[in-house]
């Protein structure tokens, strides 16, 4: 049934599945954004973990950059 209609109609039927996706993704991110900076304001050594956070991204950028893929298993 909704394979053969049209796209504007899936897109209707779909939209309360979608926003309550959307919903909950975001609720999720929001409480663990809330609980990460929670642990920061905690922490004795904010600047170690600033410091971490920057070098993860600077390798992923960098092995990015020269084409490294992980292996597929």
């Amino acid at each position: 049934m909704l394979a053969a209609t049209e796209g504007w109609q899936r897109l209707l039927i779909l939209a309360p599945a979608i926003v309550i996706g959307v919903g909950l993704v975001a609720a999720v991110l929001i409480l663990l954004v809330r609980a990460f900076m929670d642990s920061v304001r905690d922490m004795k050594h904010k600047r170690l973990l600033w410091i971490g956070a920057a070098a993860l991204v600077g390798v992923v950028v960098l092995l990015t950059y020269f084409g490294v893929e992980l292996p597929k298993e």
